[in-house]
């Protein structure tokens, strides 16, 4: 029986990876499943854990965010076995997704992190915007203190749309 349990929690993000065209971060997954009280958080990371062992799904660490996103086998592994997904819980992933989708693919897009140069003292930020696998935007500054830098990646995230609205109106 807990196999079986497994299996459907393998399923269900399965089929949450394959109905976007943007990774979704392990956060957002887990979101889902544990608002929709599907599973707990243990359980979870279980379950992806496994379907990364298995290369059902692809897992990228970006500024302590783990990014997922279904593999040709996962896609062909759901094709064979998504008819075990209840039509209830696929029709919970696509209203999640239609009333979320905006927020969820701003989230994993907008990305600001920095590093240490020791060579000049300072920290680099380094501050991006990809839409479709292609860059939007991609800045560089320069800052003094890790304080500065940090609060420069967290004002990107907070303010990109309009950064980057400004940008094009006086480049353009």
């Amino acid at each position: 029986m807990l196999e079986d349990t497994l299996t459907l929690y393998k399923l269900i993000v399965l089929y949450m990876l394959s109905r976007v065209n943007f990774p979704i971060t392990n956060a957002q997954v887990s979101d889902f499943m544990l608002q929709k009280e599907y599973t707990d958080y243990l359980t979870l990371q279980q379950v992806i854990s496994e379907l990364t062992e298995a290369r059902l799904i692809s897992s990228e660490t970006v500024r302590n965010r783990t990014h997922l996103s279904i593999t040709l086998e996962g896609r062909e592994t759901l094709r064979f076995f998504q008819n075990r997904i209840h039509h209830g819980i696929k029709e919970d992933v696509n209203t999640y997704f239609r009333e979320n989708s905006f927020r969820l693919r701003n989230e994993v897009s907008v990305l600001g992190d920095y590093c240490y140069l020791s060579s000049t003292g300072e920290y680099e930020t380094h501050l991006t915007v990809t839409e479709k696998d292609v860059p939007l935007a991609d800045i560089r500054l320069s800052v003094p203190t890790e304080a500065m830098a940090q609060t420069v990646c967290d004002n990107w995230q907070e303010k990109n749309q309009e950064i980057y609205q400004y940008l094009v109106s006086q480049l353009f």
